[in-house]
């Protein structure tokens, strides 16, 4: 399983913080230090522009040999916000607008996070992946 649920931000920032999410501030950032740096960098920038996304993909092997590992990705589309709100969730959950809802994703409950989070969706269609492909094995 290889799960790069990584905050990606929009053209703003040039893609970052993407894979450098969890040390976006320097090596021994915390959440706190990540998010005050992607709003210091993003201070000048109007809301239109503040587009972000969080990309997850899931691979199973189901051997070491596996010829053909399945592999799954989600994309949560959103927007960073111009201050924290919320007190579910981690990392950069407080920053992250959710599509139309006016809510960040530690506003969410956690039933609904897991519904339209990237790692939510990659879970479910890894999930009927590994029902079609256990199917087609079967018939």
């Amino acid at each position: 399983r290889r799960d790069a649920g990584r905050l990606r931000g929009g053209n703003a920032l040039g893609g970052r913080p993407g894979v450098h999410s969890a040390r976006y501030a320097g090596p021994d950032a915390n959440p706190a230090a990540n998010n005050a740096k992607l709003l210091a960098e993003l201070a000048q920038v109007a809301e239109s522009k503040r587009t972000a996304r969080f990309r997850c993909v899931l691979v199973l092997l189901r051997s070491p040999t596996e010829p053909a590992p399945l592999s799954c990705e989600g994309v949560w589309e959103g927007r960073i916000g111009f201050s924290p709100a919320g007190e579910n969730g981690f990392g950069y959950d407080p920053l992250f607008l959710v599509g139309d809802l006016g809510l960040t994703a530690a506003q969410l409950a956690p039933e609904l996070k897991n519904q339209l989070s990237h790692r939510g969706q990659a879970l479910h269609k890894l999930v009927a992946e590994i029902r079609n492909t256990g199917a087609a094995r079967l018939g």
